[in-house]
């Protein structure tokens, strides 16, 4: 006869073993599932940041394509360093049978804007068999187009915005309301022009004059370079470098641009390479955030904006 303690001992234990084997497999698959998990967010991350990717050596004959969207800028949406490794690694592809840089700005920093501008035509003087057209979408104004003239040719949509060929030099004043308030502006300087076009100071006209003196050379620098991409196709008029900006049917009739056309378009029928393949160049968060910080650094620093916009 079976002794009920033993028999109910038995069945306990039986029990117990079940609960942990459960409990093991429940473990086993939560890990699983989190793991699982995490190599997902991880690849996800990897491919968000540029960091693994495609080969770009293996996709066949493509035209290039590098977008400049955005402001342009030191550590802004457009700037020199990512723009010029994206144009260096289009041309150096041995697969890149044209390069089409689609630009939608308003322009920016004249330094940077510069800077590509005289590494696309050191790039095309390098590469003489490889085209390189620029196509803007909605906008391409002021330092934008300062690096679309140096293309082969500029394609535009009949309503994109085009020109805007002038400097500008911003800031405020604030002299009125701190004088309607009380305030007085105690500012030492070692120096007589420290104090340069200081926001909280009345104008001073020797400082206004060398601001505009500056200005003016700036300009004519850009000019120059417009003249130089253009050539004879520009037709110059009385207001052409004066700031204004035109459509881009306009702007073909002005010689700003070239013709009607997008960047498919041109890969299509210009370039004959539907095969379009992205060169841009995207910075991490990290290079993304310490640029921002040192460019808002400088703004504040400066206290005022010297842009082609």
């Amino acid at each position: 006869m079976t002794d009920p303690q033993h028999w109910e001992r038995q069945t306990i234990e039986k029990l117990a073993t079940a609960a942990l084997q459960e409990q093991k497999r429940a473990r086993n698959w939560s890990v699983f599932f989190k793991s699982l998990t995490f190599l997902y967010l991880f690849a996800l991350l990897f491919f968000a940041l540029e960091w693994i990717g495609p080969s770009r050596g293996t996709l066949g004959p493509h035209t290039a394509l590098i977008d400049l969207q955005g402001v342009i800028g030191d550590g802004g949406e457009i700037n020199a360093d990512d723009t010029i490794s994206s144009l260096q690694s289009a041309f150096e592809d041995k697969n890149t049978k044209g390069i089409v840089i689609r630009i939608n700005s308003p322009g920016g920093s004249p330094v940077q804007a510069g800077i590509i501008n005289q590494e696309i035509r050191r790039l095309r003087k390098q590469y003489p068999a490889i085209p390189l057209y620029a196509v803007v979408e909605d906008v391409c104004a002021s330092g934008g187009y300062y690096i679309a003239v140096a293309a082969d040719r500029i394609f535009v949509d009949q309503a994109s915005i085009v020109g805007s060929i002038g400097v500008l030099m911003d800031g405020f004043g604030f002299t009125g309301a701190m004088q309607k308030l009380g305030i007085e502006r105690r500012l030492m300087t070692a120096g007589a022009n420290k104090g340069f076009m200081d926001p909280f100071s009345p104008v001073n006209s020797a400082h206004k004059a060398h601001a505009q003196a500056m200005l003016d050379e700036v300009h004519q620098q850009f000019i120059k370079v417009v003249r130089d991409g253009r050539g004879r196709r520009l037709k110059e008029t009385p207001d052409m470098f004066s700031g204004l900006f035109w459509s881009g049917e306009r702007s073909i009739e002005l010689g700003l641009a070239d013709a009607l056309g997008s960047s498919d378009y041109v890969a299509r029928e210009i370039i004959k390479e539907e095969n379009i393949v992205d060169f841009t160049a995207h910075e991490d968060l990290a290079d993304r955030f310490a640029k921002r910080l040192g460019a808002a650094a400088a703004h504040v620093l400066l206290g005022m904006d010297f842009q082609l916009r």
